[in-house]
């Protein structure tokens, strides 16, 4: 019997912890409002259809003005407030499925990053964030250059979905 193939890939990650104007409340609203979220019924009923690619496309494009949908969402403060914590926090998932469908094509295991977590906090007294890790590195450590280009392009759209909120745009999106 044949040993199975074993991978393990050891990668730097960079995750960008950004302080944003306003609330926490205004800060989850605004990006909502930015980010709109995944119609999953719209796009099964483009499934049963077996509607083509560009019909997906197309809808994407109408849906996600700056890019991304969300796929996702826990206000994670008010269960662990149960436990004594004021903190607060909304986590996403966030992401864009014709984006991350250039690069399935070509491995699969790009789904382990797309769609990017987000997640909007606020520790007690402290000032809001909006935290993610950078797009590119993590699909970078998948080893195929056309993936990494899409991670790349993901970085510019990441600084684009920030620079549309007014908030800080970390210089590594960018360069």
């Amino acid at each position: 019997m044949t040993q199975p193939q074993i991978t393990a890939v050891d990668w730097a990650a960079r995750r960008l912890a950004i302080e944003v104007d306003g609330s926490f409340d205004d800060a989850v609203a605004r990006y909502e409002a930015a980010v709109p979220r995944y119609p999953a019924a719209r796009f099964d009923q483009l499934v049963a259809d077996t509607v083509g690619w560009q019909t997906v496309l197309d809808l994407t494009d109408e849906l996600a003005e700056h890019g991304f949908l969300i796929y996702w969402r826990l206000a994670a403060d008010p269960l662990m407030g149960l436990a004594g914590n004021t903190a607060r926090c909304t986590a996403y998932l966030m992401g864009n499925h014709t984006i991350a469908e250039r690069m399935f094509r070509h491995d699969p295991a790009a789904m382990l990053y797309a769609p990017l977590r987000t997640v909007i906090s606020q520790p007690p007294g402290g000032p809001t964030l909006f935290a993610t890790e950078q797009p590119s590195r993590q699909f970078s450590s998948l080893g195929n250059p056309d993936i990494t280009a899409v991670g790349i392009e993901l970085d510019h759209k990441l600084a684009g979905l920030l620079d549309a909120l007014h908030w800080p745009v970390p210089p590594c999106l960018t360069t």
